[in-house]
């Protein structure tokens, strides 16, 4: 859900919770889409005899997998649709296909269908935060284009399903249905419409295989960086793969696992994986030449567990991927593990720092222990191994500035104790930062030394905090950055046996020998999130 903060029109993002997932059994199936609309659909909606926009309603929208996906919920849900498995499958993959969106459209929404724990929206459309995101993420409008007639079908559906939406707040002093049918819904038209040139384009760009073998770098709260060589291999119908993964987390531990994956729209990978035992999902977009992909992979039924991934497709030369970690102190040693694929002992940093010795090599990762001089000049460097390099991945510094702990806002909400809502936890880790040419910290010119290892702790977050003794209750952060929040239920030991919310402090310490620096964000502990969606 969405927790509005008062001093800004930003908005912090929360999702959480385990949701259904697209299917990612066989789509074989003897019918097509535009069948199972004729056999599922034409109760309510009906053909228009045009090529272009063969049906009411459902040819005037575009969507995401997840869009459609949410669509036919609904209509099961609300409208009494009977649809075998199957056929959904079969359907939500021609509609994507068919009438998605384009990667342009998508750009600076994913968060939304990644499922990043924690995210401020930024740049809100005015109309969009003032009728929209009372009820969810500026995003979900963003994700989806119709025509201008079914944008004002929206407002109206929604006035309808839920009348008492004039009194949300926000709404309640102001026209909200007059504002919403004469402004928003044009403005939405403006925004997001139904046919453009983006989407033109892509559908007239040859859709890319992603079969073959790929380097894949990221990261996992409770388990730490990981490299990784993944076997993309053809299954029995189009864009379905078979996923086989080998690799290791930072700390020389193996990674192994294998999977499935589906691509909608021609980039748009949905990946069911089992790692090491852990079931996970992948939110990936590939690129329009098929040689790269990025998103991010969580756990199944609790999705803040996760994080960032990118992976390249490999060949025969060397393909560098990732480098953790991204910094070295002047006048210090430091181990390096390089992540990619055939990747050679030819490493180089530039001027001022040597390759004291290769501690291991394997098809996957590259660990070298490497030293910088004590006059190496402070900045980013960029990592060259054989022929391939990753340009700006390695800060050289001389002392920590600052330390930022991200995400700054965030919200956890307690759970379990026997409920069926389990607790949704809040991820943290420190970015470090060195003092640029100015000597000052916090200026424009701080250099990001990247991720760094840091002692957690807590504290109230003000004086109420304090006084409700939100520390003792509200949940606690271990040693790898991970906020497990209280138990839900009323609590007897509290003021008016209220429950285990909180207001607090997250503070991350970075240690460089005798010094310290710390840095803090903001963590909310609320109640439980009782709406799960696909898009929130």
């Amino acid at each position: 859900m969405i927790v509005l903060k008062n001093h800004s029109m930003k908005r912090v993002l929360r999702f959480g919770g385990a949701v259904a997932f697209l299917g990612f059994a066989s789509t074989a199936s003897a019918i097509d889409g535009p069948q199972i609309i004729k056999e599922n659909c034409l109760l309510c909606h009906s053909e228009t005899g045009k090529a272009e926009a063969p049906f009411t309603r459902i040819s005037e929208q575009r969507k995401t997998p997840e869009g459609w996906q949410t669509t036919i919920n609904r209509m099961k849900s609300q409208r009494g649709l009977k649809i075998k498995p199957e056929h959904e499958r079969v359907l939500i993959k021609y509609l994507a296909d068919n009438q998605g969106l384009a990667p342009a459209e998508t750009a600076g929404l994913r968060y939304v269908l990644e499922r990043e724990p924690n995210v401020i929206e930024q740049d809100v459309p005015e109309h969009v935060a003032g009728t929209c995101t009372g009820c969810h993420s500026s995003a979900r409008s963003g994700l989806q284009r119709r025509t201008q007639d079914e944008w004002e079908k929206l407002i109206h559906f929604h006035m309808g399903q839920i009348p008492s939406i004039e009194f949300l707040a926000g709404h309640r002093d102001r026209p909200w249905f007059q504002i919403a049918t004469s402004e928003t819904s044009v403005k939405l038209g403006e925004g997001y419409p139904l046919v453009t040139k983006a989407w033109d384009d892509w559908k007239a760009t040859p859709k890319a295989s992603l079969k073959g073998d790929w380097v894949m770098s990221g990261h996992m709260p409770d388990k730490g960086d990981f490299t990784a060589t993944v076997s993309v291999m053809n299954s029995q119908q189009k864009d379905d793969y078979v996923l086989l993964i080998n690799g290791h987390y930072a700390d020389g531990s193996k990674l192994s696992g294998s999977g499935s994956a589906k691509v909608f729209t021609g980039y748009e990978w949905r990946g069911a994986v089992v790692i090491n035992g852990r079931k996970m999902r992948q939110v990936f977009a590939a690129s329009a030449d098929g040689t790269e992909l990025s998103g991010r992979m969580f756990l199944k039924n609790d999705d803040v567990m996760g994080g960032k991934v990118t992976a390249m497709k490999a060949g025969k030369a060397e393909t560098v991927v990732s480098v953790s970690p991204a910094y070295i102190k002047q006048g210090s040693s430091q181990t390096l593990v390089i992540g990619g694929a055939n990747l050679s002992k030819k490493v180089s940093l530039g001027s001022g720092i040597t390759v004291e010795k290769v501690i291991s090599q394997s098809a996957d990762r590259l660990v070298v222990q490497v030293k910088a001089a004590k006059d190496a000049a402070v900045g980013l460097r960029s990592l060259k191994v054989g022929s391939d390099s990753l340009e700006n991945s390695v800060a050289v510094y001389d002392s920590v500035a600052r330390v930022e702990v991200t995400p700054s806002e965030s919200i956890a909400r307690i759970g379990g104790n026997g409920g069926l809502i389990p607790k949704q936890k809040s991820i943290y880790r420190a970015v470090g930062y060195a003092a640029g040419a100015d000597g000052k910290a916090g200026t424009e010119d701080d250099i990001r030394l990247g991720y760094m290892p840091a002692n957690w702790s807590l504290k109230p977050f003000d004086a109420v905090a304090e006084e409700e003794h939100d520390l003792k209750y509200a949940g606690a952060i271990d040693a790898k950055g991970i906020f497990t929040p209280g138990d839900a239920g009323l609590n007897p030991e509290r003021k008016m046996s209220t429950n285990n919310v909180g207001n607090l402090a997250v503070v991350g310490t970075v240690k460089e020998g005798d010094a310290a620096v710390a840095g803090e964000a903001h963590l909310l502990v609320t109640v439980q999130d009782f709406v799960k969606e696909l898009i929130q």
